[in-house]
């Protein structure tokens, strides 16, 4: 097969980038962006051109996530509907960009597909859960750490292969268990148990690449440094203290796959990923980007053709009605944060849920109450901030404190979480 039978032109990055987020949104906004683009665009007179354009394209590698039920329909979205949505990044080689990460990607062509992916099934390392409430809308954006060990459901693959349920194991081998759809089922086991109403309607897929085009497409993403980060293995990155950075492409990438450079904790790794995710946030909903129709059309067309959303997700009109029934939320309502977990008691390099906190997140979700993410949990441990001084002035309890920022937070990344 030759490499340019591989080439889909859409694609590329690779299968060690351990990252905890994305995500890189890396991962939310990437999906309400492309939403919110259409929106913005259609103010401009071009709606027509990019619902036809850029639905065809998003359509191309849409995945059933439901196998065969009827998808949920959120119509026009009423003021007592809210709308949840798992963005997965996915961990795998591709051929177009394998010469930028040595010997961790495969060199033999016949070891990728005609999609110039590699054949062997990618991990879902990025599982970030975007909840958007019912009226007052809020967004929120929960984490699940790659390292989380946790129950799992039975899954079929595209090759009819099945991997059974198991009791314990880590949650970045669902999608090859079973493609975006068992991702889905094993986030779905955890949320779906404390609050029903937050089992998953959309989902959507991106590989690296994304990361690198979706950063371009908007010029940037400015990221406050507070403590040099340096990190060889994720791609020679190397960011000066004291300093705010411009990441663009390959550099934005790095800087969300560190892990080495900010201690070596997968958490830790979060934490820093949430300092982009908020600063991708504000661009995108700032006036550099809205008030921008070149800019904007852009961001759609990269977003589209990075993504492989579920196919209730490839209707134009359904991205336009998520992103109506977010346009007016205020960053200071848009919060990510990271499922509360603790240290696995078998092994030191995994994290289980913590059961009770996790709970708590729900019920406050499910009563659209806010969470206050500037009082995280200690670092994997579950232990709790130190308790008011006996005798102190009591004050009203501020709401529900789990590790994480709001999008208005200009904190900066440090080399530890």
């Amino acid at each position: 097969m030759s490499d340019t039978s591989k080439r889909r032109g859409r694609r590329t990055v690779a299968r060690h980038g351990r990252l905890g987020a994305v995500n890189p949104f890396s991962r939310l906004l990437r999906v309400l962006g492309i939403g919110l683009a259409c929106v913005l665009v259609a103010g401009v007179g071009v709606a027509g051109y990019a619902a036809w354009d850029l639905g065809s394209t998003f359509s191309e590698n849409a995945v059933d996530i439901h196998e065969g039920t009827t998808p949920p329909d959120i119509g026009q979205l009423s003021a007592e509907e809210g709308v949840d949505l798992l963005l997965t990044g996915i961990d795998i080689c591709e051929w177009d960009s394998h010469e930028k990460f040595g010997d961790r990607c495969p060199t033999n062509p016949d070891l990728y597909g005609p999609d110039g992916r590699e054949l062997e099934a990618g991990r879902n390392d990025v599982n970030l859960l975007v909840h958007i409430s019912p009226e007052p809308r809020k967004v929120t954006a929960i984490t699940f750490p790659r390292d989380l060990m946790m129950a799992t459901p039975e899954c079929t693959n595209a090759q009819g292969g099945v991997t059974p349920a198991s009791d314990k194991k880590m949650i970045n081998t669902a999608y090859e268990a079973g493609g975006l759809a068992c991702v889905v089922r094993t986030v779905d086991s955890i949320t779906t148990q404390y609050n029903p109403d937050l089992a998953i309607e959309y989902a959507a897929t991106v590989t690296w690449n994304g990361v690198i085009e979706i950063t371009n497409a908007i010029g940037g993403v400015d990221v406050c440094v507070g403590e040099t980060i340096d990190d060889v293995e994720a791609g020679m990155l190397h960011l000066e203290g004291g300093q705010t950075h411009n990441l663009q492409g390959e550099q934005a990438l790095a800087f969300l796959r560190s892990r080495y450079g900010v201690g070596g904790s997968d958490l830790a790794r979060i934490s820093n990923q949430q300092v982009y995710m908020a600063s991708l946030a504000r661009k995108l909903t700032s006036e550099q980007v809205l008030t921008n129709p070149g800019t904007l059309l852009s961001l759609a067309r990269t977003t589209l053709t990075n993504v492989d959303p579920s196919s209730n997700l490839t209707n134009p009109a359904t991205l336009v009605q998520i992103a109506m029934a977010v346009k007016d939320v205020p960053t200071s309502d848009i919060t990510f944060l990271q499922l509360p977990v603790l240290d696995d008691p078998y092994d030191p390099n995994r994290v289980i849920p913590d059961d009770a906190a996790v709970e708590e997140m729900f019920a406050t979700m499910k009563a659209n109450e806010s969470i206050d993410p500037a009082a995280p949990v200690t670092e994997a441990t579950g232990t709790p901030a130190p308790a008011e001084t006996p005798g102190a002035t009591e004050t009203p309890d501020p709401g529900l404190a789990a590790p994480g920022r709001t999008a208005e937070d200009e904190g900066c990344a440090n080399p530890v979480g």
